[in-house]
């Protein structure tokens, strides 16, 4: 098929780059709508530059795909397997680290263009990294830090700005600890075995593992030309490894484009990559890999399944209309606001006050040890026998926060409704960032009406009986958690497009932003649903009854609010919710909306 456009020529460039860099013909690149973490197998999954071809976003793409290739070609999984330690936490989170800086610094050291683009990639890791919000040595990443700190002794690359601040807090007690072995490593950086043995000397001496641990020094037989097929532990470290480097990455839904004439097997790969990626399961794979995830749930039992899955795509709102367009939907949301965003500005104001009186930090005064306090010195120099008075700062129950805002999409919605769930989206992201809570802002509809795709497929394949999901979804991303509100402001506007809002199916979006939240590093995570409705689309109703949907629904938000750690809440425009969600308030008008999802993170934050 002929490359038709500069997007695809890039991709198709990209991908023969990582052929060539990574010695392997079968090696891929594939765009999402979001940048994965670690890139597994021997496809690089890469943040999509969108049709303008951002320049930034066109650099970590590089650098991620270098990232993949350096990997086939360096790394040698089954090795990596039989030495990393046996147990699970901050000690394989390190060890993955230190691979992945070695995997990379080989190739930074060989090509200076694979060097820059790297550097481009580690910045974009750092900024979704916990080191960067970090107020304590306790709250750095471990694995961050000490990869950045392998960086630098491995490329003499200093680590980015962004992490400064971070790695000053730990970095003196991570050189103290293991600085000799840090300093060894650029001698075995050709080495793996070798490398892997002085690694485990540094989780000995950092603590994280005991010197008697065994450890099989006999990888099975196959080396490098098994390591791109295994997708066994393989798999695991691929995610593990890139996760440590970078920190908590989100893991992204990718977009594959696939001819109309591939074979049925090819078919049902596609069915089950994408099928994973709508269901919200692109943090999920992060999430069981990574150990320090906490309650990870299994998932609810149902009888629930969607045809096919070929169909549906999870994008980022500026991939769905042009610059002047976004541009222009922007404009006349902000009309929109002038009218009404100074209610919910003043109802966001009074949500920051609270927000930041559980933050407010306090002392315990005269303390034995701790800060000196400068204010009870006067005393001191009156009396000078007086011993000197030092102040402790108490632990704060405030937790680090994470706010997901689930807005449906529906036909149901236009007009004032989806104004109105934009504005408040808009001045909540601006408030909780300012008080440092990441927020989140995803929407739900369908690609078509009544089944779109789908429908024609199961059409097509002769109406088999309960055919399951008969619409193609479409779950959008206007603001990611780790993203500044000022980046993501222009796609805000994308709800007021006509044309937007179809069909909702509630069920499988509140599993895919549930499993994205599920994947952050943060310790609490809310969950926030707006929707004026029970689920609808027509195709799905008629082949499978009229309460498919409702159940489903019914299935997911009862297996969250009773197996998950997310804290689940919902608002209702003119449709009772309470019957749905436990926690959730059901408002008539539009207008009371501001109100309404004030009141409910006002609710959740001051609850014990």
């Amino acid at each position: 098929m002929a490359v038709s456009s500069p997007l695809d020529r890039f991709r198709s460039v990209l991908a023969g780059a990582v052929r060539a860099i990574g010695r392997d013909a079968d090696a891929d690149v594939v765009f999402a709508s979001e940048a994965a973490g670690q890139s597994s197998g021997k496809v690089a999954r890469v943040v999509s530059p969108g049709p303008s071809l951002e320049p930034r976003l066109l650099a970590e793409a590089r650098g991620a795909a270098d990232a993949v290739a350096l990997r086939l070609r360096h790394h040698d999984a089954t090795l990596h397997a039989t030495r990393a330690p046996h147990a699970d936490g901050d000690a394989r989170a390190v060890f993955d680290a230190l691979e992945s800086a070695r995997v990379e610094a080989l190739g930074a050291k060989a090509m200076d263009g694979v060097r820059a683009n790297l550097g481009d990639l580690v910045e974009a890791r750092v900024r979704a990294d916990a080191i960067i919000r970090a107020r304590t040595a306790e709250e750095v990443p471990l694995a961050t830090a000490v990869g950045l700190l392998a960086r630098q002794r491995l490329t003499g690359e200093a680590p980015p700005a962004a992490a400064t601040k971070g790695l000053q807090l730990i970095a003196p007690w991570i050189e103290e600890k293991a600085g000799n072995e840090l300093d060894a490593l650029a001698l075995t950086i050709d080495d793996q075995a070798a490398f892997a043995t002085l690694a485990r000397r540094l989780l000995e001496d950092l603590e994280l593992a005991d010197a008697d641990e065994p450890a099989d020094e006999t990888p099975d037989e196959g080396g490098d030309d098994d390591q791109g097929d295994d997708q066994g532990p393989d798999e695991a470290d691929d995610v593990d490894s890139d996760g440590a480097a970078g920190g908590d990455m989100e893991m992204r839904s990718e977009e594959v484009e696939r001819d109309e004439g591939d074979d049925e097997s090819t078919d049902s790969e596609a069915d089950t990559d994408e099928g994973e990626a709508t269901s919200g399961d692109e943090g999920a794979d992060q999430a069981r890999a990574n150990p320090q995830r906490r309650n990870w749930p299994d998932e609810p039992t149902t009888d629930y399944k969607p045809f096919t899955t070929r169909f549906d795509e999870i994008v980022g709102a500026s991939e769905l209309c042009d610059e002047e367009e976004l541009n222009r939907l922007r404009g006349y949301l902000d009309q929109q606001m002038a009218s009404l965003g100074g209610v919910v500005t003043r109802l966001a104001n009074r949500l920051q006050r609270r927000l930041m009186a559980q933050q407010a930090r306090s002392w315990d005064f005269d303390q034995e040890e701790g800060l000196l306090d400068a204010a009870r010195l006067a005393r001191v120099v009156v009396s000078p026998g007086h011993s000197l008075s030092y102040k402790v700062e108490r632990d704060t129950e405030f937790k680090d926060t994470v706010v997901s805002l689930l807005i449906d999409n529906s036909g149901s919605m236009r007009g004032r409704p989806i104004s109105i769930a934009a504005t408040c989206a808009d001045v909540l992201a601006r408030t909780l960032e300012r008080c440092g809570v990441a927020t989140e802002i995803l929407g739900f509809t369908t690609r078509g009406w009544k089944g779109g795709q789908s429908r024609e497929y199961w059409l097509s394949e002769g109406r088999p009986p309960n055919p399951g999901r008969l619409n193609d979804l479409r779950h959008i991303i206007y603001k990611r958690a780790d993203q500044p509100y000022r980046h993501a402001r222009r796609s805000l506007g994308l709800m007021m497009r006509e044309g937007l809002l179809k069909e909702n199916i509630d069920g499988e979006a509140l599993l895919w932003a549930h499993n994205r939240l599920i994947a952050r590093p943060e310790e609490r995570r809310i969950l926030l649903v707006i929707s004026d409705g029970a689920p609808v689309d027509d195709s799905t109703a008629s082949a499978n009854g009229g309460t498919y949907l409702e159940r489903h629904l019914r299935q997911v938000i009862g297996w969250i609010e009773s197996r998950s750690s997310v804290e689940l809440a919902a608002i209702g425009i003119g449709h009772d919710v309470t019957r749905y969600y436990s926690r959730a308030v059901t408002i008539m008008d539009a207008e009371q909306l501001g109100g309404a999802l004030i009141e409910q993170l006002a609710a959740l934050f001051d609850k014990n």
